[in-house]
């Protein structure tokens, strides 16, 4: 059973954060019915687009280790549950029973 650890106020304290950084990150976002998104930059109109209930996990991908720095330093901000990856990070929306999420 999937349980959410995100809601939309959060989701939005997110995609503010990412917006703001110069160049934003990319993301593409993991559905709970198993579609994946194109990687996308446009995190003001496109992240939101079609709601965020459906949001399993957001794959972010960082261009450099200071893209990754400022990356880090708004996720850190915002208080999100995910974890960091070789290639950006990945904050969650949803957690199986029984898996831990640590926050960045």
């Amino acid at each position: 059973m999937l349980n959410p650890v995100m809601n939309n106020t959060k989701r939005d304290e997110l995609r503010l954060a990412m917006y703001a950084i110069t160049p934003p990150p990319s993301w593409s976002t993991h559905s709970t019915n198993g579609y994946r998104s194109s990687p996308d930059r446009e995190w003001f109109y496109h992240f939101r687009d079609g709601g965020y209930e459906l949001i399993l996990y957001v794959d972010i991908n960082v261009d450099s280790l200071i893209h990754r720095e400022l990356v880090r330093s708004a996720l850190k901000k915002v208080h999100v549950p995910g974890e960091e990856l070789a290639d950006g990070f990945r904050v969650f929306g949803y957690l199986e029973d029984g898996r831990a999420g640590a926050f960045l």
